[in-house]
């Protein structure tokens, strides 16, 4: 999977269990809330530097929003 991708699914997943919005996360990281968006589909490449802010504000580890999720890695595996 692309660590766009897993990034993104790991920030969405961070801040919904805050019960936040994208709104609410950008502003406590002081960013845009279309770039969070934007992190969270994949189509941004944030530097580490917006990633520890984002990590900060959530609360989290910035390895944290690295880490791939097994169960969606077996279901994106192809067959071979």
């Amino acid at each position: 999977m692309d660590i766009r991708l897993q990034v993104g699914i790991n920030v969405r997943r961070a801040r919904q269990h805050k019960a936040w919005s994208q709104e609410d996360l950008a502003f406590e990281c002081g960013l845009h809330r279309t770039y969070i968006s934007g992190i969270e589909r994949g189509v941004r490449n944030p530097t580490v530097l917006i990633l520890a802010k984002i990590a900060d504000a959530l609360g989290v580890e910035p390895s944290g929003l690295f880490k791939s999720d097994s169960k969606h890695r077996r279901l994106s595996r192809s067959p071979g």
